[in-house]
């Protein structure tokens, strides 16, 4: 004689629940995020050449420049318009793009041997000078076919006081078509502005 199937307890149903959502939010996952393409990375560079290193003096800090939304992330900022901006699909950089500048900036001024000691803050360095700076723009500007960056730079006395200021800027020809192109443009244009920096601030610390 057959036994009669008994029914599942109540453990057993709830045990096989699990598995059915979690087969679910696969599912889910194949259709949705889960399956879009990770965003390509670049970088910026610090430049070596078209520096004139001079006597060895002082000791500078730079901090993390200030930068408006969305320049102050790690997206490739597009402006279409004089108020419109958005981001390049599909590219991204590979940090936040003013942590990025900070140590390219150092690299800068440790490549051109204009300081006895470069840093960031919190390293401990007795500052004979330091920076504050601002990302006005990182971008492609697609209008005038131009990859533009310019920043804004104060150097500070151990006190607080400007020692000096100056605003920076390059352009040259770039495109939004893709993330390599962007970026080469971007970075040529980021080398300009690094250079100029270098040679302006070396003279004034």
């Amino acid at each position: 004689m057959t036994e009669p199937a008994r029914p599942l307890s109540s453990r057993s149903r709830a045990s096989g629940r699990p598995l059915r959502l979690a087969g679910i939010a696969a599912l889910l996952c194949l259709v949705s995020a889960c399956g879009s393409s990770p965003l390509a990375t670049f970088d910026i560079s610090a430049p070596r050449d078209g520096l004139k290193p001079r006597t060895l003096r002082g000791i500078l800090v730079i901090p993390e420049p200030t930068a408006p939304a969305p320049t102050d992330g790690d997206r490739i900022v597009v402006r279409s318009g004089v108020s419109a901006v958005s981001v390049l699909a599909g590219a991204q950089w590979s940090d936040r793009l003013p942590r990025l500048l900070q140590t390219r900036m150092i690299q800068t001024f440790e490549n051109a041997k204009l300081m006895r000691s470069v840093g960031r803050p919190g390293e401990g360095l007795s500052a004979d000078r330091s920076f504050n700076w601002d990302v006005r723009r990182f971008e492609i500007d697609v209008p005038t076919g131009q990859a533009v960056v310019e920043i804004s730079v104060k150097v500070l006395t151990p006190d607080g006081r400007i020692a000096a200021a100056q605003i920076f800027r390059s352009q040259v020809p770039g495109s939004a078509s893709d993330g390599a192109s962007a970026t080469t443009a971007l970075d040529a244009a980021s080398n300009n502005v690094l250079r100029q920096i270098v040679a302006w601030a070396g003279a004034r610390i």
